[in-house]
């Protein structure tokens, strides 16, 4: 039987479907000043909200950064960071960190800066109430997917409204989205990936010629038409891989390699290691997969 992949339409949300919270960890905190947190667990990425008060976020690297009510702080680890009593009220926050990364997870994260700040109203921080159900219920069966879930809807309703307000400082794969030359191309990679895509098939999907579409997705994108096809098909790769019983040529097939061989090539060169290899190592540490 064949792998059917079907990603949903649009890059973005492409991306951040294959972001997965395994183990995540949450708390809620109530200081009283002056306090000081360091952060040292090692998670991929720690996410903050501040209800009431304020922080001083001290990344590793990059410039300090204030957090304020309503506000949501991502910090890339694993390296430890402090966050600093910055109110001279109590402060409150809710705090959850994503414990391991890799695939679309570790492409996302290299996109970030090391640590930024959306800001907003805490009424309109949609993630609160499922962190807050979460927390309550995170003893009780099924509580640690509670907690993941909660991450991982925080992540994604952080990430939107960040890139949307950052507009030119975006990711150049978010900017691509929405490039009326390079967004078209973009969204037949994603919605059929399997198929076996040329530069000039996705220029026509973009409308424009074939010259003129190479330089326009390298200028935004930062690699060419086939590079970002070959690199996501590879991320995905690696996700399908994952899964105990998914054989070479399904994947191949899957990631639109007719041959499994030319597939493997690919995959060894750009990955260091055979599809097999990384299948036995990715299934070795997937809880539940035997």
């Amino acid at each position: 039987m064949a792998i059917v992949y079907a990603p949903p339409v649009d890059p973005l949300s492409d991306m951040l479907s294959g972001i997965r919270a395994r183990g995540a960890s949450l708390c809620e905190a109530s200081l009283s000043p002056p306090w000081t947190l360091r952060c040292a667990d090692g998670a991929s990425l720690t996410m903050v909200t501040v209800l009431d008060g304020g922080a001083s976020l001290l990344p590793s690297g990059g410039p300090t950064l204030t957090v304020g009510p309503g506000d949501t702080a991502l910090v890339r680890g694993p390296a430890p960071f402090r966050l600093v009593d910055a109110s001279k009220e109590r402060t409150s926050l809710v705090m959850g960190g994503y414990q391991s990364a890799r695939g679309r997870h570790d492409r996302l994260l290299d996109t970030l800066p090391p640590a930024l700040v959306h800001r907003e109203e805490s009424d309109d921080v949609l993630w609160l109430a499922s962190a807050r159900d979460a927390l309550e219920r995170r003893d009780r069966p099924g509580g640690q997917a509670l907690v993941d879930r909660a991450l991982d809807m925080g992540l994604v309703c952080t990430l939107g409204c960040w890139f949307e307000r950052e507009g030119a400082n975006a990711p150049a794969w978010y900017r691509g989205t929405r490039d009326p030359v390079v967004g078209p191309a973009l969204d037949a990679i994603h919605e059929h990936l399997d198929q076996a895509w040329t530069v000039g098939s996705l220029a026509a999907r973009a409308g424009v010629s074939r010259a003129h579409f190479a330089t326009r997705f390298t200028e935004v994108m930062g690699q060419t038409p086939l590079g970002y096809l070959t690199e996501w098909r590879m991320y995905t790769a690696e996700e399908l891989l994952a899964e105990p019983d998914a054989g070479v040529a399904r994947v191949a097939d899957a990631v639109g390699y007719s041959d499994a061989a030319a597939f493997s090539t690919a995959f060894k060169r750009l990955r260091g290691m055979s599809p097999r290899e990384f299948r036995r190592r990715a299934t070795a540490v997937v809880p539940g997969s035997g």
